[in-house]
């Protein structure tokens, strides 16, 4: 099993639709995922189709020991794939475990006693928040991988030594285990030469995924509407990107050398 912590502290980078259409993109390889909404914003929860005000109780209830697992996790429209949702009241926690010795673990202790109690899922997602506070840390502690949806602009480099440095950090005071899986290209534009030059940058220090997202209006619009691109437009180019990033996901997990992968049309969609 692998725990994937998608990660950056800069909002407004598709962290979040890489996190709902990677995890549903697995999903419909017929492989058991779990997405795990750990934003309070709860985009991710909306994303799939279970809005954050339908909800009574969410991940907030099992981080403050409420509620387990079981109580909360929900069936998505996805087959295969199940979701941990979240609400606004994980804007809470910070301050309710303030004084908890082990309150950077909680999440990673949720997600232990699930599997112990017989949830099976091959692959866990956890859409992180924009920041690098109590809630990511708890996501980079119950990880085994993270992943760095990286827009190609000057601040995503900058940012990015700050990212690195909590994962240092959290691998030595926490997870031993933590391991950088790789950056995702977002909203890649290859007519900017700045998005070139940033993408360049990044591969010679970081494992940078051949597939890359394009910037794509129907990417932006699935949302709305509470579905994955698969769902929504399966024809997108957003669509292939992320199956694309999906089939080179898992067969890295695999130890497999992914298929060359044709590069994603960044032109927008109209």
């Amino acid at each position: 099993m692998s725990i994937v912590a998608v990660v950056n502290q800069k909002g407004g980078v598709g962290k979040t639709t890489t996190a709902v259409n990677l995890a549903a993109s697995v999903a419909v390889a017929e492989v058991p995922t779990l997405l795990v909404d750990l934003d309070p914003q709860g985009n991710a929860s909306s994303g799939v189709g279970v809005p954050p005000r339908s909800i009574t109780r969410s991940i907030y209830e099992c981080l403050i020991g409420s509620a387990s697992f079981d109580d909360i996790v929900v069936k998505t429209a996805v087959p295969n794939l199940d979701l941990l949702p979240a609400t606004r009241d994980l804007v809470a926690v910070e301050m309710e475990l303030v004084d908890e010795a082990d309150r950077a673990e909680r999440l990673a202790r949720v997600l232990h006693a699930a599997m112990e109690s017989g949830r099976r899922y091959e692959h866990i997602f956890i859409d992180c928040p924009p920041s690098l506070g109590l809630l990511t840390v708890n996501a980079l502690a119950a990880a085994t991988r993270v992943l760095v949806p990286l827009q190609g602009e000057y601040y995503a480099l900058e940012g990015l030594t700050y990212l690195m440095d909590t994962i240092d950090r959290v691998k030595r005071s926490l997870n031993p285990e933590l391991e950088l899986d790789g950056l995702v290209l977002t909203m890649f534009d290859p007519r900017s030469n700045l998005a070139q030059q940033v993408a360049e940058e990044v591969k010679r220090h970081f494992y940078v995924y051949r597939a890359v997202i394009p910037r794509n209006v129907r990417l932006s619009e699935a949302p709305s509407h509470g579905k994955p691109i698969l769902l929504y437009d399966a024809r997108a180019k957003g669509c292939e990107a992320y199956l694309a990033l999906a089939r080179e996901f898992l067969a890295r997990q695999r130890g497999e050398q992914a298929e060359d992968e044709p590069a994603a049309d960044a032109a927008e969609e109209s």
